[in-house]
């Protein structure tokens, strides 16, 4: 019969034995074989960390992974970009939300509800299921944001000063993809294909946190007649984790600059004619590129030069720089019949806008 203490070390070394097999498979099943079918890559994501220090400076031999109970008070006396990042932090290696966020005037349910978009509505959540859908109403939109917003009240005060429905819709998807990540998508565009294919597989949901679709890329000289930007990224789809920089990189200057324009006196309605600049595809694009160019986050010691719009004309494939994803005007846009746009049919569209709805929406309705 074997000794006590001679099985118990025998039994304690089986288990050792069998937690470390167990972890080493775990790892190369996560790990597994790498693709080198990714889109094309142009700039590394280095996720450098903020040069503005969270903690004060007589903090500093408080560790770091005390920040989050820092008080309130002292977190409101940081900038408001630092505000934004502490109360909605951004990891890349995390899951994309499985939200499908929509604003309109009235719910789906509701009579008043336009039923030419009922199949456009109805298209995300047939091919998402197990998606949570919301169509989040003018109404309770303001409280959703209070909700997620409390702690930064400039952001709500912006929020609510906005004069138009167009420009509140328009600060709604930034606002709750910072908060909750997921897929913002207006009312008046309908699914072609579902998000989960967007990608190719082979490239890793734990490299990209923001997936963007070309507008328009008008190749004509007199471009400057039809468009605010050479090359123009969609606003009207945006798939995104919570607390991406670009996210909260737009929501700080649509808040700095609505209140500043409140302080002067001229925050109103005249503000409809500046949507496209103010809170649309103007500064949408803007702050992208900023973010591509931006040292805090990208490796710029092998850049020849910028990234701008001429890196993205032309593309008839995804494109990816750090840890952002560009897919082709075909795949937010097809169907135009310019451009270099695809066909409804193209393998590569994944959603349609239905740009006849535009009337409407800035006539008074948010979508």
């Amino acid at each position: 019969m074997i000794p006590f203490r001679r099985a118990l070390l025998l039994a304690i070394g089986i288990i050792v034995l069998f937690l470390v097999f167990r972890n080493s498979h775990s790892t190369a099943t996560k790990t597994g074989p790498r693709s080198s079918k990714s889109p094309p890559y142009i700039r590394p994501y280095s996720a450098k960390p903020s040069s503005v220090p969270l903690l004060p400076k007589d903090s500093s031999s408080v560790k770091e992974n005390y920040k989050d109970q820092l008080p309130i008070s002292d977190i409101r006396k940081q900038p408001l970009r630092r505000q934004l990042e502490y109360h909605f932090p951004y990891d890349v290696r995390t899951k994309f939300p499985a939200y499908i966020w929509q604003t309109w005037k009235y719910t789906p349910s509701s009579q008043e509800f336009n039923d030419d978009w009922r199949p456009l509505e109805a298209s995300w959540t047939e091919l998402h299921p197990g998606f949570v859908h919301e169509v989040v109403t003018d109404n309770a939109a303001v409280n959703v944001l209070r909700h997620f917003f409390s702690a930064v009240p400039d952001v709500v005060e912006a929020y609510t000063s906005l004069s138009r429905p167009v420009l509140k819709a328009d600060f709604f998807r930034y606002l709750i993809l910072l908060a909750r990540g997921g897929i913002y998508t207006d009312m008046d565009t309908s699914a072609l294909k579902s998000a989960v294919d967007w990608i190719p597989s082979e490239v890793a949901r734990s490299t990209f946190g923001l997936v963007i679709g070309i507008e328009a890329d008008p190749d004509r000289e007199d471009w400057e007649q039809w468009y605010s930007r050479r090359i123009q990224f969609c606003q009207w789809t945006i798939q995104a984790k919570p607390g991406h920089p670009v996210l909260r990189e737009i929501v700080a200057k649509i808040t700095e600059e609505t209140l500043r324009r409140k302080t002067l006196g001229t925050l109103g309605s005249e503000l409809v004619n500046d949507v496209v600049d103010f809170t649309g595809p103007a500064i949408w694009t803007d702050t992208v590129l900023e973010y591509f160019n931006d040292p805090t986050y990208f490796d710029m010691g092998g850049s020849q030069r910028n990234i701008s719009w001429k890196e993205f004309t032309g593309m008839t494939a995804p494109k990816r720089v750090g840890d952002v994803i560009v897919l082709p005007i075909t795949s937010f846009s097809p169907g135009v019949g310019q451009m270099g746009s695809g066909a409804i049919e193209d393998p590569m569209a994944f959603v349609r806008h239905w740009f006849e709805g535009k009337s409407a929406w800035l006539g008074g309705e948010s979508g």
